[in-house]
């Protein structure tokens, strides 16, 4: 499916979709329980894979036909050996959380997703349940899906990079939960994306589960049980995915746009906020009602690293495109390695639009005073954020920009065109 979006503004208001971070994580936790209802998901394509992943598993999943909540009747912190391989889609996130909980049932679960994700890392994490005598292997030999896991790991110890996937992290606290000694994670380098470690802490005390920081990485003692308070979670707006609305909000609301859903959560996403202000937005965010309200703005590039935020790479550089000045993205290489090589990817389609745009292998520039956006035919690269980011260029830009694949915005944001559309953009289908 394409759209086009032509020049046009927006204004009204929007409630932030849940979180797909939070949803992943909840979902997955409510399987390693003996069950929870998990209130205002994210249902996605993504989420829907983790969802049949937990089935999988020996789970059962029931979708309310609102889809206000899931209720999970979980495994119980004993996974089942899968029927059938675990088809993951372009889900990253499913593929590395449930290769962990593969690795605690004695025989062996296959898992395999789409030519993206297949061609995704997950090398250190298969090394890592290698280090904790479980088999974990690459059909390719390659470090890369599809993969084959299993050996009923009872834990221990395990070194592992920080700087590929905070993923593997998460999946290892997830799932050292409930063996039998618990994980000890020794980080080798630097940890990128911490905040999604956070979300995992977070997400893991509120079901009952006790997971630290340690001085070298993270500890998760064994034996625990998944036991969220009243058998509830409720899942927090999603700041990755309202950061395109607050984007387009800044570029193109004349008399203001609010977002609501907006609660302070541990989410580093939420550091949109506060780029959004260094650029010089007319912003206003009220925490305890949960609402932003910003207007456009004549905003100035700035330098901002992604090490600990990279979905927001795409937003910024749609930013620094309707700037003034120059914005310069560093901390970026692992932005490469997401559904699509992100920062080539911003280059190549937003240099189509008319913008300046430098590339490196770690960094971005963005030429906003030397760039005059033109609308023209762009490719969403099947990528959920180059899409919505792309499209929200397509308000600033003249003419008519057409977005190729915008379905995949199913990933993380089902209704997004609709939103613009009802906040006054001009969207075509």
């Amino acid at each position: 499916m394409d759209i086009t979006i032509a020049e046009s503004t927006v204004e009204g208001t929007a409630q932030a979709p849940p979180s797909k971070s939070y949803t992943h994580r909840a979902v997955l936790a409510a399987g390693y329980a003996d069950g929870a209802v998990v209130h205002d998901p994210l249902v996605s394509a993504d989420t829907k894979a983790t969802m049949r992943a937990v089935e999988a598993y020996g789970g059962s999943v029931s979708l309310a036909e609102d889809e206000s909540t899931v209720e999970v009747t979980g495994f119980d912190g004993r996974p089942g050996t899968p029927d059938d391989v675990i088809d993951c889609a372009n889900s990253g996130t499913t593929m590395r959380l449930v290769t962990a909980t593969a690795a605690l049932q004695d025989n062996l679960a296959v898992l395999t997703g789409d030519g993206s994700l297949r061609s995704r890392p997950q090398g250190p994490l298969l090394d890592a349940i290698g280090q904790l005598n479980g088999d974990a292997e690459s059909t390719r030999r390659n470090g890369q899906a599809p993969l084959v896991v299993g050996g009923g790991v009872d834990g221990g110890a395990v070194e592992i990079p920080g700087d590929v996937s905070s993923q593997y992290i998460t999946a290892l606290l997830m799932a050292g939960a409930v063996s039998p000694d618990g994980v000890d994670i020794d980080l080798t380098t630097e940890l990128k994306s911490s905040p999604y470690v956070d979300i995992t802490l977070e997400v893991l005390a509120d079901f009952g589960v006790d997971a630290e920081k340690t001085d070298n990485g993270f500890t998760v003692e064994g034996g625990q049980s998944y036991t969220p308070a009243g058998g509830d979670y409720n899942v927090p707006g999603d700041f990755s995915s309202m950061s395109y609305l607050l984007a387009a909000g800044a570029l193109a609301a004349e008399d203001g746009l609010r977002v609501t859903s907006a609660f302070p959560s541990a989410q580093g996403d939420a550091a949109i906020v506060d780029i959004l202000d260094r650029m010089g937005a007319d912003l206003d965010w009220d925490e305890d009602k949960g609402e932003i309200t910003v207007s456009q703005s004549d905003l100035t590039g700035i330098e901002v690293g992604v090490e600990d935020t990279p979905d927001l790479l795409p937003t910024i550089a749609t930013l620094g495109a309707a700037a003034d000045g120059v914005t310069r993205i560093t901390d970026a290489e692992h932005v490469r390695y997401k559904e699509t090589d992100r920062v080539s990817a911003m280059a190549e389609e937003l240099t189509k639009m008319g913008a300046e745009v430098e590339e490196h292998q770690d960094e971005l520039f963005v030429y906003g005073a030397d760039s005059d956006l033109v609308g023209t035919t762009v490719e969403g690269r099947a990528d959920h954020r180059i899409i919505m980011s792309l499209a929200v260029a397509g308000l600033v830009a003249d003419g008519e920009t057409t977005v190729t694949g915008a379905e995949h915005v199913d990933v993380s944001f089902p209704d997004f065109f609709d939103v613009l559309d009802s906040l006054g953009a001009a969207v075509e289908r």
